[in-house]
């Protein structure tokens, strides 16, 4: 089942339990996914960049989370952290720090890198084998401290 038919089924749902925070998280997916259909590149959204679109909707809402609390407006942060949970049920599930790391020392092994040089090729691999299952600053972390 795509995102989209699962988003659909799901607003429904929380429009029948009359469940706010669920309504306005697939609400804001449904848009995100509206913009990109009607974006003009005439191409359909592949799962790659259904997971890219979750992960940085999640990711604003983290960013404004954090500014809500540093200023102390718990009425704010608790909506960002309603939505964060909501939307982080469509990404898939992310991995473990074990899992990560034993995926960089096999992609490492596996392209038989050396050190800082071949950063690059390690992380374009880990980063298409993570696919959203791990944030990308702990992944490049990872690969940073497994090369030096």
């Amino acid at each position: 089942m795509s995102l989209e038919s699962r988003i659909m089924q799901d607003l429904k749902v929380a429009m029948k339990q009359k469940d706010q925070a669920s309504m306005r998280a697939i609400r804001a997916i449904k848009s995100a996914i509206l913009l990109r259909k009607t974006d003009g590149s005439g191409t359909e959204i592949t799962d790659e960049e259904e997971i890219k679109l979750l992960q940085k909707l999640v990711k604003s809402r983290k960013e404004s989370l954090d500014i809500y609390q540093k200023q102390n407006r718990e009425d704010l942060a608790k909506v960002e952290e309603e939505e964060i949970i909501v939307i982080e049920k469509y990404l898939p599930a992310a991995m473990n720090e074990q899992e990560a790391e034993q995926m960089v020392i096999d992609i490492i092994t596996e392209t038989g890198a050396v050190g800082m040089k071949d950063m690059g090729k390690v992380m374009s691999l880990a980063s298409s084998r993570a696919a959203g299952r791990v944030d990308g600053k702990f992944l490049a972390q990872l690969v940073r401290n497994k090369l030096s």
